[in-house]
């Protein structure tokens, strides 16, 4: 018997990419997405392979949800309305969709058997606590709508565990990045907007003086975390949360730097884009490291892509596909 896997948000960035890696190791694969972020040509070589089904949805409604849920093995739940500003700017839709459609897909996978829900977690529940590394249990007070949202996905994880049995497992992501990553859009995240903004010869605008730092995280460690979550057989490793992330800081001054030395090997006149800076941005925390310890220790998960491993990669992509 084939196992078969539910991913919410397929058609999204992280989704279609572990829609795809999923098929290539050939698993059975049902997509529920309701295309309010996702896009179609993100499933092109998935929709040619007979093991995939899309569902067209939304997990605000219980209904498809239910229906997406139907003789699955695992659910890996990665719907969501990300981006911290959308969250400021519509607090109620960030909710509907990142806590109430959360809790629709517990309730669906509960009711299914489902054996163990994965979910996309985020480093955001870490809000103003100012130590660093972010140990998974040292967190402080949200600091956005959104933040909000993904910690009481978390809460509402755990209850469902030690309530209904339902095994679970929250990944808290540290900005992740790669290939399918959407540069459009007001939302769009940090590098494939920097990336089309070079291509274009445009200066992009840095948030503040360019030192905040993140754990930017390749899109294949994050696959591979997907996977060690979903497939451990050591009890003490369900039912908790772990940072998904590579265990290294860059601050956006570096970020840029990579980006215009990369790009440059591609085309040698985007080495001399300035770059801009403007002010700070509402709700951003500043300074952002993963310890991975935990899942290193109880997972086994070993990331290969460093952020400039990873960024040659994304770049590379970026140019063939976007250029």
């Amino acid at each position: 018997m084939q196992t078969k896997i539910l991913i919410t948000g397929g058609a999204g960035f992280i989704g279609s990419n572990l829609c795809e890696y999923f098929l290539a190791q050939n698993y059975l694969v049902v997509c529920l997405d309701n295309f309010a972020t996702g896009h179609r040509h993100n499933l092109v070589s998935c929709l040619l392979n007979p093991n995939f089904k899309l569902i067209e949805g939304d997990i605000r409604n219980l209904a498809d949800c239910q229906l997406a849920v139907n003789e699955v093995d695992y659910v890996l739940h990665q719907a969501a309305l990300g981006s911290v500003p959308r969250s400021i700017n519509d607090p109620i839709t960030s909710n509907e969709v990142n806590v109430s459609g959360f809790l629709n897909m517990l309730v669906a996978a509960r009711d299914a058997k489902v054996k163990r829900f994965v979910y996309a977690a985020s480093s955001s529940t870490y809000g103003d606590s100012a130590s660093l590394p972010k140990v998974e249990d040292v967190i402080g007070k949200p600091l956005s709508p959104y933040a909000i949202t993904k910690y009481v996905n978390e809460l509402y994880a755990d209850i469902f565990s030690k309530t209904y049995g339902l095994e679970t497992i929250g990944l808290r992501y540290f900005n992740v990045f790669g290939r399918k990553q959407d540069p459009n859009g007001a939302y769009a995240a940090v590098i494939p907007k920097f990336v089309m903004q070079f291509m274009k010869y445009e200066s992009p605008v840095i948030n503040g003086d360019g030192m905040y730092s993140r754990d930017f995280t390749y899109i294949d460690n994050v696959i591979h975390m997907n996977e060690l979550a979903m497939t451990t057989q050591n009890p003490v490793a369900i039912n908790t949360v772990y940072n998904t992330a590579f265990g290294d800081r860059t601050t956006l001054n570096e970020l840029v730097n990579y980006l215009k030395e990369f790009l440059a090997e591609w085309d040698p006149k985007i080495a001399s884009v300035p770059v801009v800076h403007g002010p700070n941005r509402n709700g951003d925390i500043p300074h952002s490291l993963a310890s991975i310890d935990k899942a290193k220790n109880l997972l086994g998960y070993n990331p290969q892509f460093s952020i400039k491993t990873g960024l040659k990669e994304a770049v590379a992509w970026y140019w063939q596909h976007l250029k």
